[in-house]
């Protein structure tokens, strides 16, 4: 499962068993107050993933800006609440690529295009 954690929105995305497919699941709202967080949980344990990777919004330079701290509380918090790992990634370029249609399905695909970064990235032989 991946993450494109925000403010105000959360993409989501699932990858098939394999791992060779990511596809944009949705959006949680708020994950930040309760009520956005519980949603979340509710998807975390009905698609049950075997990880989750959340992505690390750097700049363009690979610098950490702004965004990059409350994203790393986030998965602080998280990591406290689900047993499962809990990654970060490099998110470059994935909302670039998910731009069309509503704000809500930008971020469920720049979800996706973050998964299918990461499953090709850990799917390659490791030196």
């Amino acid at each position: 499962m991946a993450l494109d954690y925000g403010r105000a929105r959360t993409g989501v995305a699932v990858s098939d068993p394999t791992g060779a497919v990511a596809r944009p699941l949705g959006v949680v709202e708020n994950v930040n107050d309760q009520d956005g967080l519980e949603k979340l949980l509710h998807v975390i344990r009905i698609e049950e993933p075997e990880r989750i990777v959340v992505g690390l919004p750097l700049t363009l330079r690979g610098e950490r800006g702004e965004q990059v701290r409350e994203t790393e509380l986030f998965v602080e918090a998280l990591r406290d609440i689900v047993e499962i790992p809990v990654e970060v990634y490099d998110e470059r370029f994935t909302t670039n690529l998910a731009e069309g249609g509503g704000a809500a399905e930008e971020d469920a695909r720049a979800a996706a295009y973050l998964l299918s970064s990461y499953l090709e990235w850990a799917s390659r032989p490791q030196q």
